[in-house]
């Protein structure tokens, strides 16, 4: 007869991997809303490609995972009950947000979820690797998405007198940038595997740690197959509300637009990725969008749309540790 453990165990591997499946179709709307908004690739093509380099993206390395896996909360310290917490906590606040067409970030839902169920657990707040989380999370929460403002409104700004100085047509600019614009979206969709799907990798890692499977903090071989998987195959699914607001609601763009906003988000990530930060793609290609929009104008971009937004990206990690902490109340119940 299986141990409870290893029932246990499994559970949250099953869990984890839906929530990376729910991260695919969530989150990777993001990355192809500007390709599919700007009619250089259609929905179907955006989505295939995108699963294609979001699978690819999870092989580039481990760091991120290492981070939410044993940076934030040390899995020898709790017990395999609270990682179900924190991946229900996380679900469940990308499927509200996922409603309601809100472009929010699994990242941070999973961090909020993990905090959350962890302090439950311990009666404490000591539990939390404070430091880790505010360099590693905090900071860049804060700081990715006004960078990715910040280069966007910059490349734009640098594109645009380039244009402006050869006296470029609009029509040879947008077939030019039709096709840079592929090139642009595959790559935020690589970066945004190399990063996001690291999330879940480190979950179930800290999982075979804390239920003793593993002696040490080191990601399988399988385990990074699987949430490639996971991840391409929600990716399949799309997002297309997500991409509506992500596309057209925040500010008009053409391929030039969409290909600066991909580049600059794309370059923010990589970034955040070698720094061993679990970042949002979300949160960075909303501000490059934004900082796009804003090249041109400061009324270019709808402000209105962009304060739901970030209302959103505050609310996450509290309300996704709330929920988290919650359902930890009722296992512990049950």
């Amino acid at each position: 007869m299986l141990s409870s453990t290893i029932v246990i165990t499994a559970v949250i591997v099953v869990v984890a991997l839906v929530f990376d499946f729910i991260n695919g179709f969530h989150d990777s709307a993001n990355a192809i809303a500007c390709s599919v908004s700007t009619r250089v690739l259609t929905l179907k093509q955006a989505v295939f490609m995108s699963a294609i380099m979001n699978f690819a993206g999870a092989f580039m390395n481990v760091k991120v995972a290492k981070t939410i896996g044993s940076g934030i909360v040390d899995p020898n310290h709790i017990v395999l009950k609270v990682i179900v917490a924190a991946l229900l906590g996380a679900i469940i606040w990308n499927i509200i947000t996922w409603y309601f067409g809100i472009p929010s970030s699994s990242s941070h839902a999973l961090i909020g979820g993990l905090i959350g169920s962890a302090v439950v657990f311990n009666h404490s707040f000591t539990i939390v690797n404070w430091a880790s989380l505010f360099w590693k999370v905090i900071l860049w929460l804060i700081l990715s998405p006004v960078i990715g403002f910040i280069i966007g409104f910059i490349l734009m700004s640098i594109i645009n007198g380039i244009l402006n100085v050869k006296s470029a047509r609009p029509s040879t600019v947008t077939k030019i940038f039709s096709k840079a614009q592929i090139f642009s979206a595959m790559l935020i969709a690589l970066n945004h595997g190399g990063n996001d799907a690291q999330k879940s990798m480190g979950i179930i890692t800290m999982a075979l740690v804390s239920g003793g499977m593993i002696p040490q903090f080191a990601v399988p071989t399988w385990v990074k197959i699987c949430c490639a998987l996971a991840m391409a195959l929600g990716t399949s699914l799309g997002g297309k509300k997500i991409i509506k607001t992500m596309g057209s609601r925040m500010a008009k763009i053409a391929p030039v637009n969409g290909f600066t906003a991909e580049i600059g988000a794309s370059a923010v990530i990589f970034s955040a990725t070698m720094f061993n930060a679990p970042v949002s793609t979300t949160h960075i290609i909303t501000g490059s969008i934004m900082g796009v929009g804003a090249s041109k104008r400061l009324s270019a971009v709808r402000w209105a749309v962009a304060k739901e937004i970030v209302t959103a990206w505050v609310l996450t990690i509290p309300i996704s540790a709330l929920v988290a902490g919650g359902i930890l109340v009722v296992l512990n119940l049950i």
